[in-house]
């Protein structure tokens, strides 16, 4: 099953990588170490999710969309 995360911090290690540590609502923590690189790749695939779902989130609706494109 699937922890719910409650925070998460990134920092820089300072030898060109970084710590990311992402803490669950039981308190346990996850540490991984990621290159710019990886980063780069999780920050597109979150904006590629938000995206997908930006129109449920706001509350527009499909038809609206099409009337403002017009």
């Amino acid at each position: 099953m699937a922890r719910t995360l409650s925070s998460f911090s990134i920092t820089a290690d300072g030898k060109g990588d970084y710590l990311i540590s992402i803490d669950d609502e039981d308190g346990e923590t996850i540490e991984l170490t990621a290159s710019y690189d990886q980063l780069d790749m999780i920050s597109e695939a979150i904006d590629d999710a938000l995206d997908e779902d930006e129109e449920d989130a706001l509350g527009v609706e499909e038809d609206e969309d099409e009337e403002n494109e017009a």
